[in-house]
């Protein structure tokens, strides 16, 4: 049956919703395991900005199930579900847009934060990637693997940091922006299940009425 197809769609989408919640949180809670690099890439903001729309994806999860469980005459709990994914798809929007425009000038976007890490961070990264400075020795920080002697004849860690940077948040706005792709494909199906449904409630009303003897 045609109604079987369709709620099976919505169940699989539905499914996805939630895989996107728990991708996003448990993301959010391992990336902040301590790592010099990642941490110049990504900081805690993004991380906890990653951490609530994992809880909103899984959220709108729970409002789905409490919808679909209705009888067919009742759709609020679906109507409610499908304004929590126009919120959960203006932050998937906002977050991926950020992400996105931040890559658009990361050469100098990254001098920036390189210039205010400490100097602790600087020296872990020059020691993790084995270069010297950012663009080049001149504003190198002499300390570990990078000395002045060794420094003047090593290149700057900006080549590095940019391709890991690019890597990282290019996958990142894709991740989300594919998120986006289910939050508007649910939305679109859960619309079919509450016109199919009030379809149904609308029929089985006229065939009560004619003392449920049906067309034929």
């Amino acid at each position: 049956m045609p109604s079987k197809t369709l709620y099976g769609v919505w169940a699989f989408l539905d499914f996805l919703l939630l895989a996107a919640g728990g991708i996003s949180i448990a993301l959010s809670v391992i990336w902040r395991a301590p790592d010099v690099l990642r941490g110049m890439v990504i900081s805690d903001l993004d991380l906890t900005f990653g951490l609530i729309l994992g809880i909103a994806f899984c959220a709108a999860f729970v409002i789905s199930v409490g919808g679909v469980i209705q009888p067919n005459h009742v759709v609020i709990g679906l109507q409610i579900f499908n304004y929590a994914l126009v919120f959960v798809g203006s932050l998937c929007v906002v977050v991926g847009s950020t992400v996105w425009f931040w890559t658009l000038r990361e050469q100098e976007n990254f001098r920036q934060v390189w210039l205010g890490l400490a100097t602790a961070k600087q020296a872990a990264i020059q020691e993790k990637l084995r270069c010297c400075g950012y663009a080049n020795f001149t504003d190198v920080f002499p300390q570990g693997f990078c000395t002045n002697a060794v420094a003047q004849n090593i290149t700057g860690c900006q080549t590095q940091i940019l391709n890991f940077a690019d890597n990282t948040l290019n996958n990142i706005f894709t991740t989300i922006y594919g998120f986006m792709a289910v939050v508007c494909c649910l939305f679109l199906a859960t619309l079919c299940v509450i016109n199919k449904r009030l379809e149904q409630e609308r029929f089985r009303r006229i065939d009560a009425k004619r003392g449920g003897r049906g067309f034929v």
